[in-house]
């Protein structure tokens, strides 16, 4: 396994310095021990493109190359993906794009870098709202879009509408409209609800803000900590971050300071989910070393690592949570809408952000 390392910051700016350094739990190991059981493969290789750092994804991809004996190339591009693939055309030498959001998945398959794969182990794996119809693309983990909330708060539930109940004026924190996390979500808000009346959720969040829509997601715990906000909207994985933070860091006082609802949409009674995913490249040199990689990666012994190292959600049902996931939030009931049909209003999104002012 070779990594070449164009650009290691972090997806989050606060990701290296926060995220407390993990050695893999017994039950990765376990789990990941059942691949390295069977038959290995002949030696071959692959090159994988991704914008996730090296430290997430090293523990998936040694084991895969301890099952197969591919030795995978992994090439960080932090930004530019779709600009480089295009730019090395038919000469590109990736095998597998791999990314962080919906959007970015989406612009790949969108700027013609991908192929389509079928493969029945994929489509069994992964729900079929969370992977393309016509097999470009598919979900690897899951990250949910939940609320942020003072540990003292009697919230048992809530909507994601209810963020504009008048109720919570100057008491709601959040990072930037225009961040990927919440146009998404305001993109969701549009398939469900329209674009007007999306508008007019949009400004009534806006007037609840008790701060400027900035920071990062765990700045919204920070602030709830500080006595600034009461509830705020982040992902879920950072609540394993901070929570799983050595004693007394200012991370662990951040996760010790809120509780964890899931919210739903009224309609669907589903949480909003964004997703790491990959694709098999247009031109990959070695597409069966390329699909292998991605099924490895959808298989329960991979799925467990995606849990445990970077808490975030499996997208294969049946496997099990990092306990801090597991006690913190639960078992998510995903909202049902098709990651396409969120995919499709994120200029709205984007353009409602603007038209209300919400990050001004």
């Amino acid at each position: 396994m070779l990594f070449v390392q164009e650009d290691n910051r972090p997806e989050d700016p606060m990701t290296a310095s926060l995220r407390p350094v993990r050695a893999l739990p017994s039950l990765a190991l376990a789990v990941a021990a059942t691949w390295l059981a069977a038959p290995a493969l002949a030696a071959d290789e692959l090159t994988l493109y991704t914008t996730r750092e090296p430290g997430l994804i090293q523990p998936l991809i040694s084991a895969f190359t301890a099952q197969t004996k591919i030795d995978v190339k992994t090439v960080f591009v932090k930004d530019g993906l779709l600009e480089r693939v295009r730019a090395e055309g038919a000469r590109s030498p990736a095998d597998v794009l791999m990314t962080v959001d919906i959007g970015n998945l989406l612009d790949l398959v969108d700027g013609g870098v991908t192929q389509p794969v079928k493969s029945a182990a994929l489509e069994s794996a992964i729900p079929a709202n969370l992977r393309g119809t016509d097999g470009q693309w598919f979900s690897l983990s899951l990250r949910a879009r939940v609320l942020y909330a003072d540990k003292g708060s009697k919230l048992a539930s809530f909507r994601y509408e209810d963020l504009a109940s008048p109720q919570y004026k100057g008491k709601v924190c959040i990072r930037a409209g225009q961040h990927p996390y919440n146009t998404a979500l305001v993109a969701s808000m549009i398939a469900h609800d329209g674009e007007t009346k999306t508008e007019q959720w949009l400004r009534s969040v806006k007037g609840n803000l008790a701060r400027k829509a900035t920071g990062g997601d765990r700045d919204v715990a920070r602030d709830i900590l500080g006595g600034i906000c009461d509830i705020g909207l982040a992902n879920s994985y950072y609540v394993g971050q901070m929570k799983g933070s050595k004693e007394g860091s200012d991370g662990r006082k951040w996760g010790d300071a809120i509780k964890v609802i899931r919210p739903v949409f009224a309609k669907t009674g589903g949480t909003h989910v964004n997703i790491s995913g990959a694709a098999v490249a247009k031109n990959a040199p070695n597409k069966a070393n390329a699909v292998k990689l991605i099924e490895f990666l959808v298989s329960e012994p991979a799925q467990v690592l995606y849990a445990q190292a970077n808490y975030e959600y499996p997208v294969r049902k049946g496997v099990a949570l990092d306990p801090i996931i597991a006690s913190s939030i639960g078992e998510l009931k995903v909202d049902p809408l098709p990651l396409t049909e969120i995919a499709k209003h994120r200029k709205q999104a984007s353009a409602l952000v603007d038209k209300v002012g919400f990050d001004q």
